[in-house]
């Protein structure tokens, strides 16, 4: 897979079907695997209820290729499920733009998990946590014991700490004592792995503190499994809208240093990064839903909530960078009978956990740019609109090249509304 590129000139312009074409040609997708991503052949009801309770169908969403990304040298194609037009749009531009720089560099840590395991009624404090501390290996050794093939792929319990807690309601109540296991999960997400191991280790554990276990579940706050990523970008390649490329870099940074003092703009400002990871993680299979919790606890660590992301000027260029912790999988969950899932990762091209985690950290990256560099100039709605303005388009009944024509007038107009989608494509017909 040599030839393999994420610089698809003219892509945007051909038919979905051409698209695919183009892409199943360049990676060698079946054509099961052509089928899984045109919906031919996609997830069934049978599937479907299998994987959920009281499944009666299926939900659809596009399922689009984030273009021009290149992270560590390696091209990806990304495959990205979202309903919001303007997202893939954004990754694609903004991947564009730092690719001239070089591309992103990103880097992961370890796929190293925590479980937690909370203890009531343990008497005095001190003694219980040393109790646990005394028998470190006798509890790991157990962990392990839930999961040996783990253990066998390099995994595993690693270690263990106690935390002592202040009791919420004030002096009175009963500190709150909690054992963390530090669980190396490699190629799966972990949370399945993470509760039998924190379950199985309850009765030991009951047994060393006199006390009684409570909740046995890991945490999403994966803060030891963080994801970096960054970009470069010279100020000349900025210049757009008529503005320098100073005039908007001063935005973009603006926007940073606002997003960092304010929690309120920090909330939309990470609301973006997550635009485009959650998309990524939507289409590979991954649980999103923790991802999004990991991220906004992170983004409190500090006792302020922050942005996920900042931008500064540096030795004359605009450097971005972006640090959150991303729990993912390549293993279990809808991965293994997903059809789409499936095939939405084989044009990803990652062949770990980790490298996962750097296409997605550099996503959202790439999302962020792309919006702070709208909002430090001309704001969101310029580009936004015109990508809206062909859903409204086509809820007015366009189809075909009269979507691109009547969203063309609509954003011309400034009128981006279907009452007025529907005139102008009454009045294209009634033309041709």
């Amino acid at each position: 897979m040599g030839g393999v590129t994420s610089k698809l000139a003219g892509f945007r312009k051909l038919g979905p079907a051409e698209r695919l074409g183009t892409v199943s040609r360049m990676l060698g997708l079946s054509p099961a695997e052509g089928q899984a991503l045109d919906g031919s052949i996609g997830l069934s009801l049978e599937v479907a209820n299998q994987m959920i309770e009281n499944a009666v169908g299926v939900f659809h969403l596009p399922l689009g290729l984030g273009l021009n990304l290149r992270v560590n040298g390696k091209e990806y194609l990304v495959p990205m499920a979202v309903e919001e037009p303007s997202v893939v749009a954004a990754v694609s531009f903004a991947a564009k733009v730092a690719r001239e720089a070089g591309g992103f560099t990103a880097d992961a840590d370890e796929s190293l998990m925590i479980g937690q395991v909370q203890v009531v009624g343990y008497g005095d404090a001190a003694r219980a946590a040393g109790a646990l501390l005394a028998h470190r290996e006798q509890l790991l050794a157990l962990a392990n014991s839930f999961h040996p093939n783990l253990v066998q792929r390099g995994g595993g319990a690693r270690d263990l700490e106690v935390r002592t807690l202040p009791a919420p309601e004030g002096p009175q109540g009963e500190p709150i004592l909690v054992l963390h296991l530090i669980v190396d999960t490699r190629e799966a997400m972990g949370a399945n792995l993470i509760n039998t191991m924190a379950e199985g280790v309850a009765p030991l554990v009951e047994a060393l503190t006199g006390g009684r276990v409570c909740l046995r579940i890991l945490s999403n706050l994966a803060d030891r499994r963080l994801a970096r990523a960054s970009c470069r970008v010279p100020l000349a390649a900025l210049a757009d809208f008529g503005l320098s490329g100073e005039a908007i870099a001063e935005g973009i940074v603006g926007a940073s240093r606002f997003a960092q003092a304010d929690p309120y703009r920090a909330a939309t400002h990470n609301k973006g990064v997550m635009n485009g990871i959650d998309a990524v993680a939507i289409a590979t299979g991954q649980d999103w839903r923790a991802i999004e919790a990991g991220a906004h606890a992170f983004a409190c660590r500090s006792g302020h909530y922050r942005p996920l992301s900042t931008w500064a000027l540096e030795e004359g260029d605009l450097v971005g960078r972006i640090e959150l912790p991303l729990a993912l999988g390549l293993v279990g969950g809808p991965i293994r009978i997903h059809p789409q899932v499936q095939a939405a990762l084989k044009i990803l091209r990652v062949e770990s956990a980790r490298e996962l985690a750097m296409v997605m950290a550099s996503v959202g990256l790439a999302q962020n740019f792309a919006a702070v560099r709208a909002l430090g100039s001309v704001g969101i709605q310029r580009g936004h609109m015109a990508l809206h303005a062909r859903s409204v388009a086509v809820t007015a009944g366009a189809r075909g090249e009269l979507v691109d024509a009547v969203a063309n007038v609509l954003v011309a107009s400034g009128q981006v509304k279907v009452e007025s989608a529907r005139d102008v494509l009454a009045l294209l017909i009634h033309q041709s």
